[in-house]
């Protein structure tokens, strides 16, 4: 017959009680309260018997009888499982008779249509399940799996926490149920699912008995390297202390019953003795004292042969004193605890209902019971207004459902220096902290296993730290995840995201797309390298188009000049260098009047450029058939006449760009779109369709200008430089083809530096063809210089 050592220091806590409670004047004197215990050996059958025979009063149990005429009964303490009592409350609550239990937790006996009279002293599941979430997710762990016990405490402890760890976004790798009647078969089962998940942490719904089947199955199968989380039933177990289960127990954390110490039952404890007074050999002390002391009392209906085998004859004066085991350890009493507060509540009860004074009572017209002939319901209706203060200052009392405040320890499993497991206290969850700070743990009091510095881990998958977010994989549940990376223009900047967040227009991710980092503003700046090389590129081209126009002044008298329109090559050579310059205007920053007026600069200094490359043509034609006998051209060939041909040409862009400029201007923007990363300080042109019909209008007079100068190549030479004109305008427009496609493949800054490239490549072009060849005449053969030269050539041109 096993004996529980722990389960008799409870049965001595209900006496103790009891005789405190009888033995006070200022409650109930003059009243002796008394109990009868039975046995139910863990049986549903003898529970049913034993609550039938409880309220029918007789040796025998009736059903549907009660008389109890030779035992006054006010309440029933029990049962500590709650299979059991739920089935006992199922029959006690139809007389309403008050069930106070001191450790059953299912949360399904807090059903007040059900189980209207029942009550206990220790916090329902309810609670406990919230607890264990919370614990749990204290230290991240996301992956979790449960296994219970195939009961009533099992299943809906097992619903519940499930319920707590999936809604604060955890998830149960597995559950399992141990079934009590078939432990040998389902045991091994668990184990095996325990050993191939890749949860570190497991939750246990049971009795220490079964934990203790479950460790050897464990043991059996080389399971390691889980961390158990403990509920009630076994957290302070006193048969885990076992040496062999230290391999696997060290680190297990859980929730037990509130601790505390009752005043004088420590003496109390020490005091018992075996009881004499019966002549029988199962007496609960004389089995205690030969179980606890190693020796057998002597008796005369004992087998000699059993009194042989006994190391040692029982005497009855064995000091309990000197003794150290789960009876005699009182340093933090839970269960026995309970049992001590479940009589004090039924005696305050009691007490409250004695003292009620007639007219202020709480029953009809303000009547009192009567305490010699208690009616069950009305010392329910005290125990559930009962407020009774506790050794340790709490205050017990009960709510509408018949809980308590729930007020757990928690306990760390520890390897103690003699190879035993111990339980170390290392925090608290109390739903009624004054404080509101329901939940404390002073983790550096937690001890993992040996080679764990710190908290384990149980994840289905790895973190995903900043700068990634969470893709649940397929068909897994939401724990079970991969980590992609955050988009472009996107980051996470913690850890486990389910989604990236874009960063503000004005900032950009880091590399590590774990925060947003402010934009770099980019733009064809002064200080630039390519923007300086532009600059002093226009700068020098202008210097050097003025060199020209200096020399034209200077040898304007000259046959090549005179021949060539002097006035004409003048203005065409103020307007290229204007058109160098101009490119200045699209280096810097974007201001508005600069984005206003850059645009315009350029399309009217290239019209008058181009405008005056036409009249120079135009009047070449001009000259040559005025050369013909009675031709009326003759007047044409005026320099008003170019000058009419520039001012119309050049008005026509003019008006283009008023029109530009009174609809849809251009002005400086911010650019986020064409660049990532990157804000572009640019110039929004307004109206596109003004921009190219400026850009279109440039290129149909360079257009005309290359057919006149085309028709008038063959010309003689002294008259023209048609050839010049038609490679130089065959270039210009060959640098302003290429840039549209250009434009299209560059980003930011480098498409102002195609247009100015453009700017200058094309003005380039005409000073090359047009005007470098005449310089290099007068610089450096300004033997053909002459008019006789000219001549000559023209001769040989006319030959030709």
């Amino acid at each position: 017959m096993r004996f529980l050592l722990e389960m008799y220091q409870q049965f001595q806590a209900m006496q103790f009680a009891l005789e405190e409670i009888n033995g006070r004047p200022d409650i109930l004197p003059n009243i002796t309260l008394g109990f009868v215990a039975f046995d139910s050996c863990a049986a549903l059958r003898k529970e049913l018997e034993g609550t039938l025979w409880m309220l029918t009063g007789w040796s025998m149990p009736i059903p549907n009888y009660c008389s109890l005429e030779n035992l006054p009964l006010a309440a029933v303490l029990g049962h500590s499982m709650s299979t059991s009592s739920i089935l006992m409350a199922h029959i006690l609550g139809l007389y309403r008779y008050p069930q106070i239990s001191h450790f059953s937790t299912s949360s399904l006996l807090s059903d007040r249509m059900q189980f209207p009279s029942f009550f206990r002293t220790v916090p329902s599941d309810t609670f406990q399940s919230k607890g264990l979430a919370h614990l749990i997710l204290h230290f991240e762990w996301k992956w979790v799996g449960v296994v219970a016990l195939g009961s009533d405490y099992g299943y809906e402890g097992a619903r519940l926490v499930k319920q707590e760890i999936l809604k604060a976004g955890a998830c149960v790798a597995f559950t399992e149920f141990i079934q009590a009647n078939s432990a040998d078969r389902t045991i091994p089962q668990v184990v095996r699912v325990i050993k191939a998940s890749t949860a570190k942490a497991v939750l246990v719904f049971a009795k220490d008995i079964f934990v203790a089947i479950m460790l050897n199955e464990m043991m059996n199968q080389k399971v390691t390297g889980k961390i158990f989380v403990a509920s009630e039933a076994w957290s302070t177990s006193t048969i885990l202390e076992a040496e062999k289960y230290s391999m696997l127990l060290p680190g297990s954390i859980g929730f037990a019953f509130h601790s505390s110490i009752i005043p004088g039952f420590k003496q109390y404890l020490n005091s018992i003795k075996p009881n004499f007074s019966k002549n029988s050999d199962t007496t609960l002390s004389k089995i205690f004292w030969e179980k606890t002391f190693g020796c057998k009392f002597l008796n005369v209906m004992d087998d000699p042969q059993s009194l042989v085998n006994a190391s040692k004859i029982c005497t009855g004066l064995e000091d309990l004193s000197k003794v150290h085991n789960a009876y005699t350890d009182v340093s933090g009493l839970r269960g026995s605890l309970s049992i001590y507060t479940s009589v004090q509540v039924i005696a305050k009860s009691l007490h409250d209902m004695r003292t009620c004074l007639e007219g202020r009572g709480p029953f009809h017209n303000g009547s009192c019971a009567d305490i010699y002939h208690i009616k069950p319901w009305q010392l329910k209706h005290y125990i559930q207004n009962v407020n009774v203060k506790v050794s340790d200052g709490r205050e017990v009392f009960f709510d509408e459902n018949g809980d308590l405040p729930a007020v757990y320890d928690i306990v760390s499993w520890q390897l103690g220096s003699n190879g035993t497991m111990k339980r170390v206290k290392v925090g608290s969850y109390d739903t009624a902290a004054t404080d509101g700070n329901i939940f404390t743990i002073n983790i550096s009091a937690v001890v993992w296993p040996s080679g764990i510095g710190q908290v384990p881990i149980s994840v289905c998958s790895e973190s995903c730290p900043p700068g990634f977010r969470r893709v649940v994989r397929r068909g897994e549940p939401v724990c079970c995840f991969q980590c992609v990376q955050c988009p472009s223009g996107e980051i996470s900047n913690k850890t486990d995201l389910d989604d990236c967040y874009t960063c503000p227009w004005n900032l950009w991710p880091n590399p590590q797309k774990n925060k947003c980092i402010p934009k770099t503003i980019e733009f064809l700046s002064f200080e630039g390298q390519l923007g300086s090389a532009l600059t002093a590129a226009a700068i020098s081209s202008s210097v050097i188009t003025l060199f020209i126009l200096y020399l034209f002044f200077h040898f304007r008298s000259t046959p090549i000049i005179r021949a060539n329109n002097y006035s004409l090559s003048c203005l065409l050579l103020c307007s290229i260098c204007l058109c160098f310059l101009c490119s200045i205007n699209f280096i810097g920053y974007p201001e508005a009047v600069k984005c206003l007026l850059r645009q315009v600069i350029f399309g009217m200094v290239f019209a008058i450029c181009i405008s005056s490359i036409l009249a120079k043509t135009i009047l070449v034609v001009f000259a040559f058939m005025a050369t013909k006998p009675d031709s009326k051209l003759r007047r044409w060939t005026s320099r008003w006449v170019s000058y009419v041909i520039i001012f119309l040409c050049s008005l026509v862009q003019l008006l283009l760009c008023v029109i530009w400029l009174s609809l849809s201007p251009p002005f400086p923007e911010y650019n986020i779109h064409s660049q990532p990363g990157v804000i572009i300080a640019e110039c929004n042109e307004g109206s596109l369709a003004a921009f190219w019909c400026m850009l279109g209008y440039l290129g149909l007079l360079s257009s005309i200008s290359l057919v006149v100068a085309f028709w008038t190549r063959r010309l003689p030479d002294s008259f023209n430089e048609a050839k010049f004109i038609t490679f130089s305008i065959l270039a210009f427009l060959s640098v302003w083809v290429s840039f549209i496609p250009a434009t299209l493949s560059a980003r930011g800054q480098y498409i102002i530096a195609m247009e100015v490239f453009a700017i200058l490549s094309s003005s380039w072009a005409l000073v090359f063809c047009m005007f470098l060849p005449k310089c290099f005449i007068i610089i450096f053969q300004p033997n053909m210089n002459s008019k006789e030269y000219l001549m000559g050539k023209d001769k040989a041109g006319t030959k030709a």
